[in-house]
């Protein structure tokens, strides 16, 4: 008699223990797979805020040259860029070509374009940076800092330097910057909203 209670007792708590080891596993599951769509959603904004910001580069040294200061786009860049790019550029590849360009720009400095000024800078940056700089402090909540705070600024100025918020989105030039320096606002925000949480 206490064998078929036994028996009738394990056959209860069995199933039991197998459904909340499921809802567990569902659960644990549920939460891996929106810590991992969080960290691809940083890190794919992170890549779109690095192109936005070469992009904006780029603007400036066409014939839509702006007034604001596109020189803190390359700390923008530095904090921003992807590691695998930022790996690569900071390797041998990254010191062949800061190497190049200080040879050019020193021995050669016609055939050194203005335009390539800040590129250069940015690689020569990125190859020179201490390691506490390049390793500990890139992927920190400070560094996402700095670079909301470059974002606002820049915002700030195209603001300013349209004469005023609806101007820096109705005229052609106006709208193309705008766009990129909102861009570069979504992805420290986004970055600092992830940490937060």
């Amino acid at each position: 008699m206490r064998d078929v209670q036994r028996q009738d007792a394990s056959d209860l708590i069995f199933p039991s223990d197998f459904k909340e080891l499921t809802f567990a596993a569902k659960k644990l599951a549920n939460h891996a797979l929106k810590l991992a769509l969080m960290g691809f959603g940083t890190s794919l904004l992170e890549l779109v805020a690095s192109f936005a910001a070469i992009y904006l580069l780029i603007l400036d040294r066409t014939n839509w040259r702006t007034n604001i200061l596109t020189g803190l786009l390359i700390p923008y860049i530095f904090s921003s860029l992807p590691s695998l790019i930022f790996n690569i550029f900071r390797g041998e590849v990254g010191k062949w070509i800061a190497f190049i360009a200080v040879v050019l720009r020193l021995f050669f400095p016609r055939c050194f374009p203005d335009w390539l000024e800040i590129p250069a800078a940015l690689i020569l940056l990125i190859v020179v940076a201490p390691s506490l700089f390049a390793n500990s402090l890139r992927g920190s909540w400070i560094a996402v800092a700095i670079c909301l705070a470059i974002a606002c600024y820049l915002l700030q100025e195209h603001i300013r330097a349209s004469g005023g918020f609806r101007n820096s989105f109705t005229r052609a030039n106006g709208l193309s910057n705008a766009i990129g320096i909102i861009i570069l606002l979504v992805y420290p925000a986004w970055a600092l909203v992830i940490d937060l949480l």
